[in-house]
């Protein structure tokens, strides 16, 4: 299964169906998903996947709302009456919250169960080893809002998607998918991805490491094959010999070890000399060169 069927599956087995207002609440995010429309004054709920189903369909039977599960294709349907919960309203062919601070006001965790049911409804979260996207889909521009609105109050930072008939909200910091996974009670996938998540972090961190220390050897050899290249210039037009000992002795160090940076080229001077006094030493006899 993929990752974001994983988190379904764990979302769709919490054992909280003896919490009434919960599943109020939960079955609201449901309904304001891209998934649920109205159909004929019912309720149409559609899915792929099975246990989404089962969790949507026990949601209803908790709240005693009659519903009738069939094939479609692949697709798991449900159709039911539309219930009475004073906290929707219906809008055209969407369902949507009558009265937003009402919800606002609610407890926190009827606030994440909310959350949850969106998830359930139209989320989808990818695989965390190939990049960061959780994104949940909705019937409405409204409904887009009032999930942005509800997750900046519960902490979670995300943007929002409208391209024409598509009402998404998104998130791609690791950081915060993590927290919204908490926050829903997928605590396994919360471990799984911190798992993940830590693994390409030491990943990145080797790759800037080995990204700079290249750098910095390219850097070594180009200033290296322009050291040589004076020295060898010198020699030519028989100046090499009028240097005085200290800038004799590092252009010999130079020429035996051409890979060696300047620290490593002090320390093997008689007495050992810092980086600077090599450095020193090296544009002297670049200058001599080009006069």
């Amino acid at each position: 299964m993929s990752f974001s069927s994983d988190v379904k599956q764990e979302l769709g087995t919490i054992n909280n169906l003896a919490k009434k207002v919960q599943i109020k609440f939960e079955l609201i995010g449901y309904l304001l998903s891209s998934n649920c429309e109205i159909y004929k004054n019912k309720i149409k709920y559609a899915t792929e996947s099975d246990y989404n189903i089962n969790r949507f369909s026990k949601l209803l039977s908790n709240l005693e709302i009659n519903h009738d599960i069939q094939m479609s294709g692949k697709l798991f349907v449900i159709t039911s009456k539309i219930p009475k919960i004073e906290e929707i309203k219906i809008k055209e062919k969407n369902i949507e919250i009558e009265n937003i601070e009402n919800i606002l006001n609610e407890k926190e965790e009827n606030k994440r169960a909310v959350i949850r049911g969106m998830f359930l409804g139209s989320g989808s979260i990818n695989n965390p080893k190939n990049k960061y996207h959780f994104e949940i889909a909705f019937s409405s521009e409204d409904n887009l809002n009032f999930a942005a609105l509800l997750l900046n109050i519960l902490n979670i930072k995300n943007k929002k998607l409208i391209a024409k008939d598509k009402f998404s909200i998104y998130i791609k910091e690791g950081e915060e998918i993590s927290k919204i996974l908490a926050l829903m009670g997928a605590n396994k996938a919360v471990m799984k991805f911190e798992d993940i998540r830590i693994e390409r972090e030491m990943r990145g961190n080797i790759n800037r490491l080995v990204n700079c220390k290249t750098a910095n050897l390219t850097k070594t050899i180009n200033a290296s094959v322009e050291q040589i290249e004076a020295i060898e210039k010198l020699k030519k037009n028989k100046m090499y010999e009028k240097l005085s000992d200290n800038l004799k002795e590092i252009a010999i160090l130079r020429l035996e070890y051409p890979d060696l940076s300047l620290t490593e080229l002090g320390k093997k001077a008689k007495p050992p000399i810092g980086k600077s006094g090599v450095n020193y030493r090296l544009k002297k006899i670049m200058e001599l060169a080009n006069e």
